[in-house]
């Protein structure tokens, strides 16, 4: 099943990431897919990724401890080649990513049109 949340749906690099192990995003990568990536965790976790690291979209230690972080609270280990969780985003990571943001986009827009929609029959003003 392709990657389906607004934020990585429509990015071929992730999307090779989730059944490819050659497409593994690693320290040191940068551009687009990796900026997605660090936005997710922010928002996921409330993940502290570096502000140089953040405007050039590049991997670098604050956002692969990031990473390692999301894995350990999440327990995301390959046990057929792992101990323990690493700093990389493999087909595992991108999935759990993809569908947590996936949940949290669906529960932002319910909780927005819930609010536009939401009205004191009393008066005109929104409640």
């Amino acid at each position: 099943m392709p990657l389906r949340s607004q934020l990585f749906r429509d990015d071929a690099r992730l999307q090779g990431c989730l059944v490819e192990d050659r497409w593994h995003v690693t320290p040191g990568s940068a551009g687009d897919y990796v900026h997605r990536i660090q936005v997710a965790l922010m928002q996921l976790d409330g993940l502290r990724i570096d502000a140089g690291e953040l405007a050039a979209k590049r991997y670098g230690t604050s956002t692969a401890a990031a990473v390692l972080q999301f894995k350990q609270n999440r327990d995301i280990v390959n046990r057929a080649y792992q101990t323990q969780a690493d700093d990389i985003v493999g087909k595992m990571t991108i999935a759990a990513l993809d569908e947590e943001m996936l949940e949290a986009e669906r529960s932002r827009t319910i909780t927005s049109e819930t609010h536009i929609c939401s009205f004191d029959q009393k008066s005109d003003f929104e409640v």
